[in-house]
């Protein structure tokens, strides 16, 4: 296996924007990429695309605009990991020798898809699903486990979000830049108790790409060679696997694989970007990613550790919860916010001296039987 590089990043400011469609913000981001590379569009030799809503043709619709046409493209719907899971299948193509660059582009526009403004609904035959397991409450009796289980405060709940969105401030591509205090989140709406709307991610629209390349083609156009070391990306077994709602089997599973396939331990790590649509699963997913030992989820946040001067900064773009979560997007931003920390490039944000990094999404609760998807992109310079 090969070495792959991320050459270029690019994305659009994630929010509310119903003017755009899928395939306009798309085209943004794809054009920032790009532009960002440095790059003749003409020499991508492969592409994929990646939408949840509405998909078809995702990535032939928008780099016809971007001069790239007459090459392989491949379209992928995989839930909120659909864009982790593009940006696995490039990168499977650049490692394993297929191609030698290529663009992964994914876009959502969740305020104009045919699903805009309904719930997500159940699958036929998802028995949990129909009885009202619905994303809210998964996340609602996750809480409360914590608060049973690990001595969890209502205080402890918010500090996600209140992190989350004290860090957005100083990220120009987040929905919302404004602090929020704990009260703010406390006294929010009730959507699902004990989460309120500032526990739970907004609706949003926006797009992320990114090209791959070898090392060779890496070293033509710059000197700051961030690599993506390793991509992987896993789904549950079929049988209940989620039971236990704080330690999550699936993502222990792939994070210990990604970390071997890489080379490193979770100690390696200096920055986090992962999938947080949910207050409490930030709390949950720092003892699944290794970074404390099953049981000291809350002691370990409230050190601090997650802060971005803190030993693992956690979402430092402010992620899902402040970003907001265009699903067919947000697994390929991660990897944009991860690439830019590595680089040296996030700006007020920036991670002190950042030379590891992960970027995880998972999705897929309510698509079929509980099953769930994840996956995980791990860079390092």
């Amino acid at each position: 296996m090969r070495d792959v590089y991320v050459l270029g990043i690019g994305q659009t400011v994630f929010g509310k924007m119903p003017q755009m469609t899928p395939i306009q913000l798309g085209m943004q981001a794809a054009k920032a990429a790009i532009q960002d590379a440095g790059i003749n569009a003409r020499i991508i030799e492969v592409a994929y695309g990646g939408r949840s809503y509405d998909d078809t043709q995702t990535a032939e619709n928008i780099l016809r605009w971007v001069g790239i046409d007459n090459i392989p493209m491949y379209n992928t719907e995989n839930a909120c990991t659909t864009g982790a899971t593009v940006v696995n299948q490039l990168w499977k193509d650049i490692a394993y020798g297929i191609h030698d660059i290529g663009i992964a582009v994914t876009c959502e526009s969740m305020t104009t898809s045919s699903k805009a403004g309904k719930l997500v609904g159940a699958a036929e035959g998802d028995i949990n699903g129909t009885l009202g397991l619905t994303m809210p409450s998964y996340f609602a009796l996750m809480a409360y486990r914590l608060m049973q289980e690990r001595g969890a405060t209502l205080e402890d709940l918010a500090y996600p979000s209140v992190k989350n969105h004290r860090n957005a401030c100083m990220n120009p591509y987040s929905m919302y830049r404004k602090a929020l205090t704990t009260e703010d989140i406390m006294n929010a709406r009730m959507i699902c108790d004990p989460l309120t709307s500032l526990h739970c991610c907004p609706v949003t629209d926006g797009a992320a790409s990114i090209i791959l390349c070898t090392g060779e083609i890496a070293r033509r156009y710059t000197s700051n060679l961030i690599k993506l070391a390793s991509s992987l990306v896993l789904s549950a077994p079929c049988e209940a696997w989620d039971y236990n709602l704080i330690d999550n089997p699936l993502i222990k599973e792939l994070a210990g694989r990604t970390y071997e396939a890489a080379g490193i331990c979770p100690a390696d790590l200096d920055l986090i970007e992962l999938h947080d649509a949910f207050a409490p699963e930030e709390i949950a997913a720092v003892s699944c990613l290794g970074l404390c030992k099953t049981g000291d989820e809350i002691p370990y946040i409230r050190s601090g550790a997650s802060e971005i001067n803190g030993k693992c900064p956690v979402n430092p773009s402010g992620g899902l919860l402040s970003l907001g979560h265009p699903l067919g997007a947000s697994g390929a931003r991660v990897v944009c916010e991860v690439t830019q920390h590595l680089r040296g490039t996030a700006g007020e944000r920036q991670v002190k001296d950042a030379k590891v990094g992960m970027a995880e999404m998972i999705g897929g609760y309510l698509t079929g039987l509980g099953t769930s998807i994840a996956g995980i992109n791990l860079l390092t310079r």
